[in-house]
């Protein structure tokens, strides 16, 4: 390439690579999620997290159960349809985040209704509002 060609060229690599830096800037200044509550829970000892789903037969069953009813349901929110449902040996916890005090009763109920009295653990959370953007 010629001197005229590098020049001509070094204008767009300049705002390219200005772009990008810029870009990057506006990226970090978003505020990470804080769910440092969350995964001090989740390292205490006894703690049931998700990886440790059992693979019984029956226990998937269940968990597949409580996840179909929990997701059939329009009326709950995008919080409940992903809420954790761990089964280990026929004994179900609930864990993650949910709209309100109602929707926790309602994830809990769906999940006694497969599994049966008593061995069902609600960890749920009610999560913050949503606050309007600025």
């Amino acid at each position: 390439m010629n001197a005229l060609g590098l020049q001509r060229l070094f204008p767009a690599v300049v705002v390219t690579v200005g772009m990008v830096v810029g870009s990057g800037a506006t990226l970090g200044a978003q505020t990470p999620a804080d769910n440092t509550k969350v995964n001090t829970r989740d390292r205490a000892p006894g703690a049931v997290t998700a990886d440790q789903q059992k693979t019984d037969a029956a226990d998937q069953k269940l968990t597949q159960t409580i996840r179909k009813s929990l997701v059939q349901d329009k009326s709950l929110s995008s919080y409940a349809h992903n809420v954790k449902v761990i089964t280990q040996s026929g004994q179900v916890t609930l864990k993650g985040p949910v709209r309100s005090d109602e929707e926790k009763r309602t994830v809990e109920a769906k999940a006694v209704a497969a599994a049966g009295e008593g061995h069902v653990t609600n960890q749920l959370s009610v999560a913050p509002p949503k606050t309007a953007k600025q």
